[in-house]
Formats: C-alpha cells, structure tokens, sequence
C-alpha cells in the first residue's frame, strides 16, 4: 500500500505540470510564461456560465405507459468526487469504498406524473444527498425500484407509485461492481439482486515486496488482441477482481425480507426467466487473462431453480482469446443468452455455424436455437443467417423478427419467423445497407408484456406492427411514426415531424397508435413532451423546461450543405453570434469541430445528417461556447472517409481528410463569415487524431485542438476505429495514418489535452505525452494539458472550467489574435 500511495502522490503532483513548447519570450500571454503553473483555472464568465446552466430532468414512461417519472440530474461534479478512490481491474474501474462502478452516473430526486391528469408529484422519504441509480419499474407500475449510494455501500430502495413514498428494501448492501445488480420478477413482488457476501474478510493487501516476476508465454496459438484498458497485472489484479465482483444472488421481496439463492461467485449475469421460475446465471472462472478483458474470461452458463439448485449447464465457454482480427468475427460456441421475452421459461442463444471465422466459406454463418423449460432435451434451430445474427424481437410463437448484419459490406437484412413452427422458412422484410440512412425503415415499436419483458407492439398478432425512425431525407431528419403491414410488406406513414419543429416519438400509449409521446424543439426551444392525439392531430404539452442559456437565445444556426472537389456532398451545421451580420461586422474567426465517419459509398456519404430544427444548446462539450468570444463555428461538418468496391477507406485518409476540410473552409469563406487566415480545428478522441493529421499534412489551419487522442497507430495494432485490418497487414497505411511519424511537419500551434485516467481503448495518455515530446523536440508551438483522474469524458466542474480556460486562451492568441496574412509572411510565420 506504501509504494500505490507514494507513486499515487507522485503522479499527482506531476500532473498538476502544464507544459508548453516554443513560447519563452517576454511579452507573451500568460498563458504561455508560465509553462508549469499549476491549478485549475476558469474561463471568461460568459464561458463559465455555460458550465453551471440548469441541467434538464431525464424522462423515464412507465410499462403500461401511464406515468412519466422525471429524474432530476445534478450540475457537473466537484473534482474531490470525481478523485475518489478506484480500482482498475479485468477491463472496469470500481469504487472499492461503495464495491460498486467508480463514477457511476446519478439521479438527485424523483417526480411522479400521471399521463391522464397531467398532476404531478414529488417523491418523498428520499434523503438529502439522495444519489439514485439502477432505476427499474415493476411490471404492474405499482413501484419502482432503485439504488442509492452511500458512504458506507449501495443500498436497495423502493419507491410506491401511489403514494408517491420511497423507503429501503432489507440491510444488506447490492454489489454493482460486475454487471447488472437488479432486476424485477414478474410478479411485481420480488427483486433478484447481486448482494455483497455476508461475513466477507477484510479485502487483499497489496503485498509491498512482490512474490516474483509476472510471466506470460504463447507458443504458436493465434491470438490477436485488440488494445485495451484497465487490465489485470498480477497476482494481487486477480485477488482484487474475485474479492470486489464475488457477489451473493438473493431474492428481496418488497416487504424488506431477503432470501440467498445459491452460493456467492463472479456472478457476471443474473435474470429471472418471464415467469419468474428459473434464473440464468453466468459467472466468470479462472483462468484469468492479462490481456483480455473481464467479459472474454472463462464463462460458465447455467439454469437455476428459483431455489438456487442447478437444473442444467447450458455452456462452459474458455477463454476467448482466438477471435480474428475482423468486425464480422465472433467467438466460436454459444453466445447472446437471452430469455424468449414471449415465454414462459424458454432459454434462446446464438451459435457460429463457421467457427467464427468470417474467411472461413459457410452457406450459413449463424443460427438461434432455444431450449425449453424443463431444459431436459436439446436445442432446437428456430433461424439460420448468412451473416452474423444481430438481434431478435418477439411476439409470439406466430411472430418474431430477427436482424443479421455484415460488417464489410454494411449489409443488413430484416425477416419474419415463427419460433413455434421453425421448419417454416423465414420471411424477409428488409434488406439494405446500414450506411443508406434515407432509405432506412426504421426500428419496430415494443412495448413491456405482463411478464415485464419488451415484446413488439401489435394491436392483431402480427399482422400490423409499428416503425419508428430518424426519417433522414434532404431536408434534413424528419422522425416518423409508420404502421406496417407484415404481409404486403408496405408501410403506411401515420406522423411526421414537420418544420418549423424537430419532434420525435417517445411512446405509443395504446396500441392502435391513437395517442402518442413525443418530444417537440424548436432552435429557441428546449425538447419538451406532449402528448399527440392522433384524430385531432393536437398537442398537450406535459413538461415545462426551459432554456438553461436564456440571455443566448439569438445565436443563428444553419444546416449548410457544400461538395468537396470530387462531387461528395457535405453537411454541416454552422452557428454565429447573436446579433452578427457578415455584410456589416466582415468575416469572424472560424472554429471547426469534427470527427471523420467510413463510409462504403459516395452516394451515403452524401447524405444529410441532423435537422436545421433542433434546438440550439450552447453547452461546454463542444465547440458552440466560443459563440460567446465571437467567434463563428462550424459543428461536425461532414468528414467522410470513403472506400468503395474492394478499396478500404483509409487507403486514401489523409487525401480525403484534407479535402473534407478544404471544401468547409471554402464554403464558410465564401459566405463571408469566416476569414480563411483564422481558422482552428479540433475534435475529441478520432476528431483528436483527424486534428494531428491535418496540422501534420496542410496548412489549411491556424491552430487545433485535441482532446484525448491516439496519433501513433503502431501502438494499436490489431486495428482501430473501422480498421480492421492489423498492422501486419497494412504497415504502410498504419505509419501514414499516425500524425506522430510527421510531427515535424506540424507547422501550426497544437493544444493537446488528456485526461490522466483516460479508459478508453487505445487513446492511452502516452499517445499525447509522446506526440508533445515530438512536437517539443522538432521546435514546433504546442501546449501540453493533463487532467488528473478525468477519464475519456471528462466530468469535473474543475476539469470542465480548465479545459476551457485552455481552449480559449490558445485560440485567442493563436486564432482570433492571429497576424494578418502579410504580417505573418514578411515574419516568416506562415
């Protein structure tokens, strides 16, 4: 513990260090002369502000779609909160003081609205410092369970719906730390949860003198693995991860009493059949794996009576450490356990017909099979695809749909099947590529059955059921609400969302779709719920939220659309100060915030994408709080990477990134709102690595921004984002592809920022720290930023005002401040 404290203190203190290469000259900002001042610091207040706006309530519709529960969420974090103590352990971070997720998300208070009277009440018994999570409605709607963490652990709650009153659920302590920890039965009554054990020991004491060297050892076994985060290092990993996730399933009913089923284990998955009878459990057993994440360790798959007895094991599945380097690979053996949500105790799972293999030819690469309760005979096929199985929706044993995909091709096909006559073949409904969103159809409506399980909604049993969709066209999304017929296979518009609003459907709250919740925004409005008589075409509007910046209500927003060189059409939304006039106040200085997205054709990469209609949220996220400073921006302009027929897209990524933002800084040039010599890019994580790439291979840029990225490719070499080629294979394309090899062609200013527990595969903070010492070696201008403890998405009020204040700061000097052309020529600048 001694040595973890002391390079924990010392971690700490380095990473208060802001760096900064190139700026040492008298006369400077101050940002730039003090290179290693620590502290967080705060932006102007126009920017802080945005920082503090009131948060909007989370909309939760109950199962029989009578009462809306809003959930009232907190302001940003303080840093000391998000500091807490954690252990990264087996691919997942847990809070050893609470054995629950670290940094879990949370709800403050509760509010009851009943749908028919529109009424609405708080709900009572709650604590002050209530921190709400896991919260699940019973079957009935007559309660609704939840979790509140506390100092001491995470405790069972339930709140009645009549009486609107929240009380705790038995004294023992729910164990969230490995995978779901709550689910209702059907009967409305009972909870099964994921306990922590009774009596457990004192947990493991990192041993301060270590028991030897860790050793791994392959000998000729394939194995390419993917790069991840968090994984377990040595013996005392091990000990943490079985002391911390071993949990104790027990049935708790809803007058506090509480029944263990089974004996404690790393109970990875737990979920009472429909009925309520059995239970499927999945639990995780040695060996463990240093290079595998928690949910590829050995897994066993087991049916259990209510009682905890075990009525049969489905699988042991080993180690999955075998799986092809390829988006259409999949473990070989079973995989997807899930209930059939129409039945009463009817296990149904995947299986690869090909090994999992995508190179490996098969007729049929996947097929579902179910076992029936009492699970004493074997397997039965009900559907066989051609590609990989994607998921399953139920109705009856008439009635079910299943979806495949195909990464490679982004092919995906939609059929009808009965689950109770699998010798019929099924039916195809659609069939087309995931990418061609104008053409999409759109998801099938479920609703919750008596069980508590979500089945398709169908006022007839399959006949008519009801699609939902973005509705993307050339105007934009247009979200929809469809009746299909299954027979004809046609389907018949019933509701769209119509200009001057962007409205979308929540829930149908009958099944003949006379009445609908939808949400409606307008640019000046926040998303409210109303609810749409169909007949009447009429709204009632239901919430009240209003606008969190109401002093920037006059911000202009426009979707634009433009071509690159080659004919590709672009999308991009572009936001300008309230109150500017290009004719009269000239051109601004332009910030570009994207993230590039791999396409297979030109022609979907040319689609529309977002609606003009949305409301305009000025949040601290992204780039629109630097409409405060004057500045224009443009926010996620189109950045297609494009590889059609047997060409991958990143064969031509860097030709194609620089042509993306070429034709956007030519569009906003040329309507005289962007002076094409103060121009920034930035983005988050793949928009950090587009953002290296483009300083490193144009000059199109004043300054960037990169938040959180990956510039050095060799450091993930069984692929990344949509590459799944590894680096074996494509050696040129990786070296290419990473701005670090070119660090000496970064000609322009760099922010790099990171947060020093980032979590996410791949974007390790040695991927900033290195591209910085590059840029710092070869004499380029760059600002290097750590945030302790911040994660992938940064969360702290402290962080948050930090990233701003430096995000700012380096564009005020290095953009909106920026020498005139000339000026800059006659310097030798640029």
């Amino acid at each position: 513990m001694l040595k973890r404290t002391l390079r924990h203190t010392l971690l700490s203190r380095s990473l208060a260090v802001l760096t900064v290469a190139g700026f040492l000259t008298a006369g400077l900002p101050a940002l730039a002369q003090n290179p290693t001042t620590g502290g967080y610091r705060t932006p102007p207040k126009a920017i802080a502000d945005l920082v503090d706006a009131p948060v909007t309530p989370s909309v939760n519709v109950s199962p029989k779609r009578s009462w809306l529960l809003l959930l009232d969420r907190p302001s940003l974090p303080p840093i000391s909160e998000v500091a807490q103590p954690e252990l990264r352990i087996a691919g997942f971070r847990l809070n050893p003081r609470t054995n629950g997720p670290s940094q879990a998300p949370y709800f403050l208070k509760m509010t009851l609205m009943r749908l028919s009277d529109r009424t609405k009440t708080p709900v009572a018994g709650l604590p002050a410092d209530a921190r709400i999570g896991n919260v699940q409605w019973a079957p009935d709607e007559t309660s609704i369970a939840f979790t509140l963490t506390t100092d001491r652990g995470i405790e069972l709650w339930i709140a009645d719906v009549a009486g609107a009153r929240a009380r705790r659920l038995g004294d023992t302590l729910i164990n969230a730390a490995y995978g779901r920890a709550v689910a209702w039965l059907s009967d409305s009554k009972t909870l099964l949860c994921k306990t922590v054990p009774a009596n457990r020991p004192a947990p493991p004491v990192p041993p301060i003198t270590p028991s030897g060297p860790v050793i791994q050892e392959t000998r000729g076994k394939v194995a390419p693995v993917r790069t991840y985060q968090d994984l377990l290092k040595n013996q005392n990993d091990e000990a943490q991860f079985e002391y911390y996730c071993t949990s104790q399933l027990a049935r708790v009913s809803t007058d506090g009493k509480v029944t263990p089923v089974g004996a404690p284990g790393l109970i990875s998955g737990a979920a009472p059949s429909p009925d309520g009878t059995y239970i499927l459990l999945q639990t995780t057993h040695r060996p463990f794996s240093y290079l595998q994440p928690a949910n590829r360790f050995p897994n066993r798959v087991e049916i259990l009576k209510a009682d905890g007895s075990v009525v049969k094991q489905i699988a042991d599945n080993p180690l999955i450490d075998n799986i092809p380097p390829s988006f259409d690979a999949v473990q070989d053996g079973p995989r997807g356990f899930q209930w059939r949500a129409d039945a009463p105790a009817t296990l149904a799972w995947v299986e690869a017909l090909d090994g999992g293999n995508p190179a490996k030819p098969a007729e049929f690469r996947d097929r579902a099979v179910t076992l029936v309760a009492p699970f004493t005979g074997e397997a039965k096929q009900l559907v066989a695809v051609k590609t990989r199985f994607a998921g399953v929706s139920w109705l009856n044993d008439d009635f079910a749909v299943a979806q495949e995909y195909w990464n490679k091709t982004k092919m995906q096909r939609t059929w009808a099947f009965a689950p109770g006559k699998p010798e019929v073949a099924p039916t195809l409904l659609f069939e087309g590529s995931s990418e061609d969103r104008y053409n999409d159809p759109g998801d099938f409506v479920a609703r919750s059955s008596a069980m508590g399980m979500p089945v398709l909604l169908s006022p007839d049993n399959g006949k008519t059921l009801y699609l939902t969709g973005s509705g993307a066209s050339a105007e934009g999304d247009r979200p929809f609400l469809d009746r299909f017929d299954v027979a004809t296979k046609k389907s018949e518009r019933l509701w769209r969302s119509e200009a001057p609003y962007y409205e979308s459907p929540v829930a149908l709250l009958d099944d003949a779709a006379a009445r609908v919740l939808i949400t409606r925004e307008t640019k000046t409005e926040p998303a409210n719920f109303y609810l749409h008589d169909m007949a009447k075409k009429d709204n009632q509007k239901l919430t009240e939220f209003q606008h969190p910046t109401p002093h920037l209500i006059g911000i202009q927003k426009e979707q634009i659309r433009y071509k690159r060189a080659d004919g590709v059409e672009l999308t991009g939304t572009l936001y300008l100060p309230p109150g500017y006039d290009a004719k009269k106040d000239g051109p601004l200085p332009l910030m570009m915030w994207a993230y590039p997205q791999e396409f297979k054709s030109a022609a979907a990469a040319s689609q529309v994408q977002g609606s003009p209609y949305q409301f305009v949220r000025v949040g601290f996220w992204g780039p629109e709080f630097l409409l405060t400073q004057g500045y224009a921006v443009l926010d996620d302009p189109s950045f297609p990477i494009i590889g059609e027929g047997s060409k991958e897209p990143n064969d031509t990524y860097i030709e194609q990134l620089v042509s993306d933002a070429q034709a956007a800084i030519d569009e906003c040039v040329r309507r005289g709102v962007a002076d094409r010599n103060r121009v920034a890019i930035g983005g988050h994580s793949y928009g950090a690595f587009m953002t290296a790439n483009l300083l490193a291979h144009s000059r199109l840029f004043k300054a960037g921004v990169a938040r959180s990225g990956a510039y050095n490719r060799t450091l993930t070499p069984f692929g990344f984002q949509s590459e799944e080629r590894t680096f074996w294979q494509a050696k040129d394309i990786y070296q290419r592809m990473s701005p670090f090899n070119y660090a000496e062609q970064i000609k322009d200013s760099l922010l790099i920022i990171h947060g020093e527990a980032d979590d996410n595969s791949g974007t390790f903070p040695i991927q900033s720290e290195r591209l910085y010492q590059a840029v710092k070696g070869l004499g380029g201008t760059a600002r290097y930023v750590v945030l302790p403890n911040e994660r992938h998405g940064y969360r702290s009020r402290e962080s948050i005002l930090h990233m701003l204040f430096e995000m700012n700061a380096w564009l005020e000097e290095h953009v909106k401040n920026a020498k005139p052309a000339a000026s800059a020529a006659a310097s030798g600048q640029r």
